[in-house]
């Protein structure tokens, strides 16, 4: 190293982990791998793809919940069995952004593929299907722990915060832009007359053979690889180990298994994980299932729900920014508590409606209150309200989660913790969508399903007082 390059770094200020941060131009570049993948998270899972297969391609709300509450509860336990170790193995290798490029044309690959998810069997069948989303969501979770671990190295310490909750804005703000795209070149197009709108939809697409539903996988797999580019060109990655890809297998395994059984000095880390087990899958939850829930009980069709996408992606890009400027203000921790606590005073007001009545007992009518063809019933206006409520704290919550473990967690293994972060939300990855599946299942409600969540979010919220925003060091080796 040069001696300027050594006068660059030093006056630079220090990142988490005590090292100089990334330049803007590193940590800018590393909020678009969010940009790159939440889109296909929003599109795809939550408002379009998954309701699609749902209500389409199995052709049976309840039965199509509870088959996405078993593929969800899979891919959490395959998760469960691997990912602590892919981090521990990313942090021996030093490397992190080749294990971000694989994931992330798998997603990609993974997501064009969608397009032969038709209805009756046509193609894909619903085993098939299923198989396919299993391997993305799996990757996914993949992809979003190297990508946290990159965190604490390139983030100023007074600006974790800002920066964690732009990369959430800015992963909206794609989510937003995709379905606006799909909604006016693919979903209106012939079912409106308005001025501005194709006659037909764009590329010939057939509405009948719900090909705007499909066409949302392959945008949003491109999408995914052109986006993660400036993560990958521009955010500086660790040095490379100089060990062999055997020995750094070996000694990655060999400290999960350490870390193990060094959790009583990790006990606060092991404290905060415990808690966000429960939360945080039960505010994904509420995400996942509202459009599903919403779709099945006001019979919302692919355009109603990107419509409802859209907003709601809008109010989630304005939480994240005032959520990161929050954390920077009142600690991770108390803005964690806030997010928590309103989202489950939400989520129980969101199963308070139906079409006929809102806060469960008042009677409301059916009738339309307006000519907008869209949310025009009290309870439709009322659901499609509480929803924006719900996004604010929901994305405020994820920001505020992600920069309080990287404030907790010791730098010089933050893939590691890292990866056990992305295993707390893929243990109860498995076990809310089965609370959903099993409680939906064994009621025949999708209400009931939809507010066994709210036991999560209570139970993970109270685990919160245990826990001190204070950063652990490396347990001393036996």
């Amino acid at each position: 190293m040069s001696l300027s390059q050594s006068s660059n770094e030093s006056a630079r200020p220090l990142s988490i982990a005590g090292t100089p941060a990334a330049t803007p131009l590193g940590y800018y570049s590393w909020t678009f791998g969010q940009c790159a993948r939440d889109p296909f998270y929003i599109a795809v899972v939550i408002y379009i793809f998954f309701p699609y297969f749902s209500n389409v391609v199995v052709g049976d709300p309840i039965r199509g919940q509870s088959l996405i509450g078993y593929l969800n509860a899979t891919a959490g336990v395959i998760m469960a069995l691997t990912i602590p170790f892919l981090g521990a193995i990313a942090d021996k290798g030093g490397r992190k952004k080749p294990w971000l490029a694989a994931t992330v044309v798998l997603i990609g690959l993974g997501a064009i593929a969608l397009w032969w998810v038709k209805p009756a069997d046509a193609g894909f069948s619903v085993m098939q299907s299923l198989a396919v989303l299993l391997v993305i969501l799996v990757v996914f979770a993949y992809s979003e722990v190297f990508h946290n671990a990159m965190l604490p190295g390139i983030a100023p310490v007074e600006k974790a915060g800002v920066i964690s909750g732009i990369a959430y804005s800015l992963g909206n703000f794609g989510g937003l832009s995709l379905m606006l795209f799909v909604l006016f070149a693919f979903a209106l197009p012939g079912t409106q007359d308005w001025a501005f709108l194709p006659v037909q939809p764009l590329f010939g697409l057939d509405q009948a053979s719900h090909e705007h539903d499909r066409i949302v996988g392959p945008i949003a797999g491109v999408w995914v690889l052109l986006f993660s580019l400036p993560v990958l060109l521009f955010t500086p990655d660790g040095k490379p180990s100089s060990l062999g890809v055997t020995q750094v297998v070996k000694s990655g395994i060999k400290d999960v298994i350490e870390t193990v059984k060094q959790l009583k000095h990790y006990a606060n880390i092991a404290r905060y994980l415990l808690a966000r087990m429960f939360y945080f899958d039960g505010m994904v939850g509420v995400l996942v299932f509202g459009g599903i829930y919403a779709s099945g009980t006001f019979q919302w069709g692919s355009t109603v729900l990107l419509i409802f996408g859209l907003f709601t992606s809008l109010s989630a890009m304005i939480g994240a920014y005032l959520g990161g400027i929050l954390d920077d203000k009142l600690g991770s921790m108390k803005t964690l508590k806030i997010a928590v606590g309103m989202s489950s005073i939400v989520l129980l007001t969101l199963v308070s409606y139906q079409p006929d009545s809102i806060f469960f007992i008042v009677p409301v009518s059916v009738e339309p209150v307006w000519s907008f063809p869209y949310f025009n019933t009290v309870a439709e206006i009322a659901y499609f309200a509480t929803n924006q409520i719900f996004a604010l704290f929901f994305v405020t919550g994820l920001s505020a989660s992600r920069t309080l473990m990287a404030r907790i967690s010791p730098p010089e293994m933050a893939a590691q913790f890292f990866g056990l972060y992305g295993l707390s939300g893929s243990v109860t990855a498995f076990l809310a969508p089965l609370l959903v599946a099993t409680t939906t299942t064994y009621f025949q409600s999708q209400r009931a399903g939809f507010a066994s969540l709210i036991t999560l979010m209570l139970l993970g919220g109270t685990m919160l007082f245990w826990v001190k925003e204070t950063q652990s060091s490396v347990a001393p080796k036996r």
